[in-house]
């Protein structure tokens, strides 16, 4: 069991009991966060990590992100929503084969993790036969990044046979996703069909007991789900654009979470993001999330300033809204992307006992120094090329601003992907 201690490091640490740390130590062993504090004593045989002008903080958390779309990236820079569905759904989607799935997987995972994302949502509606599933599991099981794996099934198979989830979700949960405390966890994306379509999307989860993630906009409502009993505790709500005050409150009342997608909703034209609003409801976990990366980049950096302006935007248009702040947004990104998620209690902070899921952030630099207020250098001032370390349970994927591992193969086979579909006429055009 290795220990590794990071000295004189400003710590962000996004737990309330712990506040914020100047000159503060992290002492991380094994898989573990140890202790966190200043002027802290080495265990015996500890590497000692000089993080002065570092600024340390959790993993960030991207609670909704289609990976498997990874090998089109940056494909669909003009599309709306409803071009999305019947392009990137409808056309390459039924091109792919479980091998490209796994590229567009472990590429889009070790993205990333090169962004100081840790924890990762994968809404996986893609699931057009088991080898397509399986292929996709092992990516995010290899890629060794914290993934909460939402199957979900495909556009054109929800067009051709309604919204009900197959039999083989019951395999995926028994013999690939079975154990709850692995890096790999496993959900269902559910989407909006019949009253008995939802109640039996929502039986499923039941019976499987993992959670549930579902797209959602205002022409949708969780009121009725909860009267049909299909509205599942701790629901994932994607987006949630236009929802008002009672919709926000039935979430909040059932355990759920918001996941907003701001650069996405705005580009694709799924409405303006729910950041003020959202916030301001008492007891309701508000998350970031990429979605696509065939239209946005993959970081979460991108997230919180789109973010951070929609919910500025807001509130100089409604003077009565409370004011967003850097550190709404940055606990976005982390802790409350953990709480929604229900991996609060593995992730999400720096919190002796939790799982050592740690971003380092360069702060020594021209373009970022002096300091006066970490949280708004992380959100508003840096990018990815400050990353120092990105740790997943202690294990390093970067260091000293370098992947740890190679992949070199990895981009042959996204490249291989990408001539395949091109010499078979599938375009974004």
């Amino acid at each position: 069991m290795t220990t590794r201690v990071f000295r004189n490091a400003h710590l962000l640490t996004m737990d309330p009991a712990l506040g914020d740390v100047e000159h503060g130590d992290l002492i991380v062993e094994g898989d573990r966060i140890l202790e966190v504090g200043t002027g802290l004593q080495a265990p015996a045989g500890a590497e000692i990590v000089d993080a002065t002008d570092r600024i340390i903080l959790p993993g960030f958390v991207d609670t909704h992100r289609h990976m498997w779309q990874g090998v089109l990236r940056g494909i669909a820079p003009g599309h709306t929503f409803e071009r999305y569905m019947e392009n990137i759904l409808g056309d390459f989607g039924p091109a792919m084969t479980p091998r490209d799935l796994y590229t567009g997987n472990l590429l889009s995972a070790r993205a990333a993790l090169a962004s100081g994302i840790t924890t990762i949502q994968d809404i996986s509606n893609i699931q057009d036969s088991p080898a397509h599933t399986d292929a996709l599991v092992a990516a995010l099981q290899e890629s060794g990044m914290r993934a909460v794996f939402a199957y979900g099934k495909s556009f054109p198979d929800i067009l051709a046979h309604g919204t009900v989830l197959p039999d083989d979700t019951r395999r995926v949960r028994a013999e690939l996703l079975a154990d709850t405390g692995a890096l790999v966890t496993m959900a269902l994306v559910t989407e909006g069909g019949s009253d008995a379509d939802e109640r039996a999307n929502a039986a499923l989860a039941r019976e499987l007991e993992v959670p549930v993630a579902r797209h959602f906009s205002s022409r949708l409502s969780a009121a009725h789900l909860r009267d049909i009993d299909a509205l599942r505790p701790g629901t994932t709500f994607i987006h949630g654009n236009g929802l008002g005050a009672e919709e926000l409150a039935v979430i909040a009342d059932s355990g759920g979470s918001i996941s907003i997608s701001p650069a996405i909703e705005m580009i694709m034209g799924h409405g303006y993001p729910m950041v003020a609003p959202a916030l301001a409801r008492p007891n309701l976990p508000v998350s970031l999330s990429i979605d696509v990366e065939v239209t946005v980049a993959g970081d979460m950096f991108t997230q919180m300033r789109a973010a951070y302006q929609a919910g500025r935007h807001a509130q100089h248009a409604d003077d009565s809204r409370t004011g967003v702040t850097v550190r709404d947004i940055l606990r976005m990104a982390t802790l409350d992307g953990a709480r929604g998620l229900a991996l609060a209690d593995r992730t999400g902070s720096l919190t002796p006992g939790k799982q050592a899921d740690i971003l380092v952030l360069r702060a020594d630099r021209p373009d970022v120094t002096p300091v006066h207020d970490p949280y708004s250098t992380v959100v508003l001032q840096m990018d990815r090329s400050h990353i120092d370390t990105v740790m997943v349970a202690g294990h390093d994927h970067i260091r000293a601003g370098r992947a740890v591992a190679d992949s070199s193969g990895l981009l042959r086979d996204a490249a291989r992907t990408a001539r395949r579909l091109g010499e078979a006429n599938i375009s974004a055009a």
